[in-house]
C-alpha cells in the first residue's frame, strides 16, 4: 500500500514541476507578445513619417528608414517563431499533464 502511496507521491511531485514549466512557458510568451507588440508599433509608426532614429546605447541617431524597418521586421519574425514555439512546446506539456493528472486521479479514486 506504501509503494503505492509513494508512486502516487512521486507523480503528484512531477505534476507540479510540470505545472510550473507551463508558467515558465506562458510568463515567456507573454514578454515575447509584448515585445511583438512594441515592434508592430514601432513599423506602424515608421510608415507615418519621414525620419527616422535608431537608439545605441543612451543616444538616439539617425537612422536609414528602409534598413530600420527591415531590421524590425526581422525581429518580428524572430518573434513569431520563438511565439509558435513556445505554443507548440506549451501544447505537448499541458497534454502530458492532462495524462499524468488522469493517471494520478485514477490511482487516488481506486
Amino acid at each position: 500500500m506504501s509503494e503505492v502511496k509513494k508512486d502516487v507521491q512521486e507523480k503528484i511531485n512531477k505534476l507540479s514541476m510540470m505545472e510550473q514549466s507551463l508558467h515558465s512557458f506562458l510568463a515567456q510568451k507573454q514578454a515575447f507578445q509584448a515585445q511583438l507588440v512594441e515592434l508592430e508599433s514601432a513599423l506602424d509608426e515608421l510608415k507615418k513619417t519621414d525620419k527616422a532614429y535608431r537608439i545605441v546605447g543612451n543616444v538616439m541617431v539617425s537612422a536609414d528608414k528602409v534598413s530600420l524597418s527591415k531590421d524590425l521586421e526581422q525581429k518580428k519574425e524572430i518573434l513569431d517563431l520563438r511565439i509558435k514555439s513556445l505554443e507548440k512546446q506549451e501544447g505537448k506539456m499541458r497534454e502530458k499533464t492532462s495524462e499524468l493528472q488522469s493517471e494520478v486521479m485514477k490511482e487516488i479514486s481506486d
